[in-house]
């Protein structure tokens, strides 16, 4: 049997990477995530992936929140200075938000009402999150009432940082329909989730950084301060 040429065993090496480099689309089913799939998941934000996934809102685009590289590259997807924007992340519970964010009793007793639950709650960084997310000294604090980003953030042990996917009126479906998710991100991203179809409205945002607090975005989540 004769070996194959130098060519032949580089054609074979270069279709090798580009299957492995094509962008994952995994179904996860919310009342039961499978947890080989969310390991798997992990896997990739560990490595400092970028993940597009449901929340109780919009799908989102994430990564993990301690790695700034990731963080960057998400940045520059949807053209956002995180020097003169607020950057959000996702918390596993209300004890995970105390480690990245400060928590004052008043406002633990409004998170602590109303999430999980699709808010974004504005507070001050504490000393947990690297320098990124201290140039506004403010980050967003989401905790979705969905099931797959819970079990994400659970089994990463970190926050995950969140963006919602681009949203255009005009093809809402590039923004609720995973399949069509993946078409359009699929050489920017690593993973999509395919959760079932998401919403086309964002969290209510909430600025706890002043007193009284105050609204500035109205969106799924009704709250009453």
């Amino acid at each position: 049997m004769s070996l194959p040429t130098k060519t032949a065993r580089s054609s074979t090496a270069k279709i090798y990477e580009l299957f492995h480099a094509q962008t994952m689309l995994i179904r996860i089913y919310p009342e039961n995530p499978n947890p080989k799939n969310i390991q798997k998941i992990v896997g990739i934000l560990r490595d400092g992936g970028l993940l597009i996934y449901p929340t109780d809102t919009m799908y989102a685009i994430g990564c993990d929140a301690l790695n700034v590289r990731a963080i960057e590259k998400i940045c520059r997807i949807k053209g956002v200075n995180p020097q003169k924007s607020n950057l959000s992340i996702i918390c596993y519970d209300l004890s995970d938000i105390s480690e990245h964010a400060r928590v004052s009793n008043a406002v633990f007793k409004l998170i602590r009402d109303y999430l999980p639950g699709p808010y974004t709650f504005i507070l001050p960084t504490s000393n947990r999150l690297p320098k990124i997310y201290k140039n506004r000294k403010e980050v967003g604090i989401r905790m979705p009432d969905h099931p797959i980003i819970h079990e994400i953030c659970r089994e990463l042990g970190s926050p995950v940082m969140t963006m919602s996917v681009h949203y255009n009126p005009d093809e809402p479906e590039y923004t609720t329909d995973p399949e069509l998710i993946h078409e359009k991100y699929e050489a920017e991203v690593d993973c999509v989730i395919d959760g079932g179809y998401g919403d086309t409205e964002g969290s209510t945002v909430v600025d706890c950084t002043t007193e009284p607090f105050e609204i500035i975005r109205q969106g799924k989540g009704l709250i009453r301060l």
